[in-house]
């Protein structure tokens, strides 16, 4: 029994269900859907993991790139890998390119997202919009 509990306890969650995993698509949501997800997954979980297969892989660098940039996030981890996918119209497994980018927060992560929540107040939640 005491076997049972020790395995119990040092389950893992699998790879495919993560709370804090974003998988991002280039074709679904716009670039500003996934910057801000992945701030408020990083407000609820103090670290986020963006995911994507091949054309979706710049989105996910342009998001983690827009929020260390923005010095939100700092980089934690980056892992490539190939996966096969089933491709119906050819009948065999394709080889995709893929990427996860884990983000931690800054120090001063909560401080930025005080003062930006401060200004859109003080904007009255409107949007500048530059020339």
């Amino acid at each position: 029994m005491e076997d049972i509990t020790e395995g119990v306890n040092n389950i893992n969650i699998s790879d495919s269900y993560k709370k804090n995993r974003i998988q991002v698509s280039n074709t679904k949501k716009p670039l500003f859907f996934y910057v801000n997800l992945a701030k408020r997954y990083m407000q609820q979980h103090d670290e986020v993991e963006l995911s994507a297969l091949g054309m979706a892989i710049a989105t996910v660098v342009t998001v983690a790139e827009i929020l260390k940039n923005n010095r939100l996030a700092v980089e934690k981890k980056i892992r490539t890998s190939t996966v096969d996918i089933k491709d119906d119209s050819r009948g065999r497994p394709v080889q995709k390119a893929k990427i996860e980018i884990v983000l931690g927060k800054t120090a001063n992560f909560d401080e930025l997202m005080a003062a930006a929540a401060a200004e859109d107040g003080e904007n009255g939640d409107v949007e500048e919009q530059s020339a």
